[in-house]
């Protein structure tokens, strides 16, 4: 299992706003190219999660799960699980935070394919990925951002692999 972690700060003087912001996947495609699809699909009651299916570009492929989705407005958290998909495991969790001078996002996602032995060719190509979405989106969504923590992996010893 692999974890890819970002955090950033960014000038927001809402946190609930920017949460909101962060919240609405279906915006993504338009925020971060590597980002072909989101569908996202409303939770059948309010408070229930939401799921949403995602098609991503990988190599010279593409990556396609489903994902369930918590959306927690009180908390101003977002925790996912693959539902059905590419990865034999992936989940995570969006966390926003106010600070002094703006707010604060963090995403973290552990993944695993499943195939051990391509694991040294394709965890580190998944890693990018999700870093350059990550970064991508929180860019389109609030301009300048700064990487506070992160953009590296960890495995079972903590690496840092800025990028």
């Amino acid at each position: 299992m692999r974890t890819v972690r970002l955090q950033v700060r960014f000038p927001a003087d809402d946190p609930m706003a920017a949460f909101h912001a962060i919240a609405d996947f279906a915006a993504f495609p338009a925020l971060a190219d590597d980002v072909r699809a989101v569908e996202v699909h409303p939770a059948p009651v309010p408070g229930a999660p939401r799921d949403s299916d995602w098609t991503v570009n990988f190599r010279r492929g593409l990556l396609r799960w489903n994902e369930w989705e918590s959306v927690d407005a009180a908390r101003l958290r977002i925790e996912f699980e693959q539902a059905d998909g590419d990865f034999a495991d992936f989940h995570g969790h969006w966390q926003v935070t106010a600070t002094d001078g703006g707010c604060s996002a963090r995403f973290e996602a552990g993944y695993d394919f499943g195939i051990e032995s391509l694991a040294g060719l394709m965890d580190p190509i998944a890693e990018r990925v999700i870093t350059r979405v990550v970064r991508s989106v929180l860019t389109g969504l609030f301009g300048d951002i700064t990487v506070v923590d992160g953009g590296g992996s960890h495995l079972d010893i903590v690496r840092t692999a800025l990028g």
